[in-house]
């Protein structure tokens, strides 16, 4: 046989395999954009987790996606956010029930506020509907310590908060104290569940020391004041407690956490803002409504039963 025809040519070898030229250049093309799409999709990958890396928090898609817009001045589709976390195993933690009883009370009063607020979360003014509650913190496998966090229900801001050793009633009155920092609504009222702390001498005295209402769940239904709860809930699934090892860890993991929540934390249903820009936003329309103070400003809330 000749020299040329031994030479193995792209005809002989389809002839041989028995495929047409079409389905081969086909099955070519097709491969090239294979292969282009997932150079693209780890090249948009490598984005998400810069997102997914900033400030250190846990993010889920929606997450994801508002501090791509915000912070990296990427437009990401949701539905792309979420099929390449699934594709590479990125995978934000679900926040689960909370299996334990409500925590020990030792401080019991008389004193049960009706429930004023009827789950009206948001039918108010920035600094008017406030929402209270404690939960606890676990590090170091077995230790505890205890947050009391206080909640704007209209622009979800955290308006203050400290971390306890102890269920002592004096770290609930130093969150109390926090809200001298802000300019309250006339019409301020703050919703709480029935527990001890909140039925006490000293909160009742807080309560009137800054001269707001106070409103209280319903026994046993965590729904009228579920957006606090949820908030730690959130917080939990997206703050890394299992590396505190101390509580003066545990404060600052806090700190950071308050800090990135409200200031770095995009919101969906708040226009995809922060809950401090969300706040100020408000605000500012507030007062320049009618150019005066938010302490001056009317209630909107004449409809509620204060």
């Amino acid at each position: 046989m000749s020299h040329k025809k031994n030479r193995l040519t792209l005809t002989y070898l389809l002839e041989l395999s028995g495929v047409s030229k079409s389905g081969y250049y086909g099955f070519s093309e097709q491969t090239d954009s294979k292969l282009l799409r997932e150079l693209k999709d780890e090249e948009d990958f490598e984005l998400i987790m810069q997102a997914y890396r900033f400030k250190g928090f846990n993010k889920g898609a929606k997450q994801l996606k508002m501090t791509l817009e915000n912070q990296f001045d990427t437009i990401m589709n949701l539905k792309k956010i979420r099929r390449l976390m699934k594709k590479f195993g990125l995978y934000c933690p679900i926040r689960k029930a909370n299996p334990y009883k409500r925590m020990a009370k030792a401080m019991k009063t008389s004193h049960v506020a009706p429930n004023k607020l009827e789950r009206k979360f948001k039918e108010g003014n920035p600094n008017q509907i406030l929402l209270t509650d404690i939960t606890y913190l676990t590090y170091d496998l077995n230790q505890r310590a205890y947050l009391s966090g206080i909640k704007d229900g209209v622009t979800t801001e955290i308006h203050g908060y400290k971390v306890s050793r102890s269920l002592d009633i004096s770290f609930v009155e130093e969150s109390m104290k926090q809200l001298d920092k802000i300019v309250l609504d006339p019409k301020a009222l703050i919703n709480s569940d029935q527990g001890t702390h909140y039925t006490s001498h000293a909160f009742q005295r807080c309560v009137k020391e800054l001269g707001i209402e106070q409103s209280m769940s319903r026994r046993g239904n965590c729904w009228d004041n579920a957006p606090i709860e949820s908030f730690f809930g959130h917080m939990k699934d997206e703050i890394n407690l299992i590396n505190c090892k101390t509580f003066e860890e545990i404060e600052k993991a806090v700190d950071e956490y308050m800090d990135y929540y409200n200031n770095y934390r995009y919101q969906w249903g708040l226009n995809r803002m922060t809950p401090r820009a969300y706040g100020d936003m408000l605000r500012n329309k507030s007062t320049k409504k009618d150019g005066r103070s938010l302490k001056e400003q009317p209630s909107y809330l004449n409809d509620l039963n204060y």
